[in-house]
């Protein structure tokens, strides 16, 4: 008796014109239960070509969790360079996020939408690729860098004791500490 594979529904996006950044995606890619490699190399299972990945830029990996038969995916980011969103979620190198039924990812300018329907099979699962033409994840712009934030942790010292007033207007005196302060702010209320 055969046994119903794991699909996932991945939806890609660039704003590239034309499909030149997924010229090397299958449509259709059965693979066995090792991770699932995404990045410009050769031997990336998902190969994209943009010259801002990483060869291996992250890694869709299944396993079973506890108490299941049922085959679930984590995503790795394999990358150094940059930042991976999932969900809303900033991910740097070697860090890892299980996904849930329906995921939004983006990085590099990339954006995936991945479905996960269950099958039996914990040996093989499936993936389909589609590609779209629009915008598949919605949200600002500033939301998403591949710079870390310039942000500067001080602690203001009370002026010749008075109380002196962060950013916000609020009083501070010596027990107050002053963090994450932007540099562009701190300059600001320096001069």
């Amino acid at each position: 008796m055969e046994r119903a594979l794991t699909v996932l529904q991945v939806s890609l996006y660039h704003p590239t014109p034309g499909l030149v950044t997924f010229a090397k995606v299958p449509l259709r890619l059965q693979h066995d239960t090792s991770r699932l490699l995404v990045g410009r190399g050769q031997d990336a299972h998902i190969q994209l070509q943009l010259p801002q990945l990483s060869r291996h830029h992250l890694s869709l990996e299944p396993y079973l969790e506890k108490g299941s038969n049922l085959l679930a995916f984590c995503l790795k980011v394999l990358s150094r360079k940059s930042c991976v969103w999932v969900n809303g979620l900033p991910l740097r190198y070697l860090e890892q996020v299980p996904l849930s039924a329906v995921n939004r990812i983006s990085f590099s300018g990339i954006q995936m939408v991945v479905r996960r329907d269950g099958g039996s099979s914990l040996e093989t699962f499936v993936c389909y690729f589609h590609f779209s033409s629009s915008p598949l994840i919605y949200r600002p712009k500033a939301q998403e860098t591949d710079e870390w934030e310039n942000v500067l942790k001080k602690e203001t010292p009370p002026v010749s004791g008075e109380a002196t007033r962060d950013l916000l207007g609020s009083p501070q005196g010596s027990s107050h500490t002053q963090t994450a302060v932007p540099s562009q702010a701190l300059e600001e209320q320096q001069k």
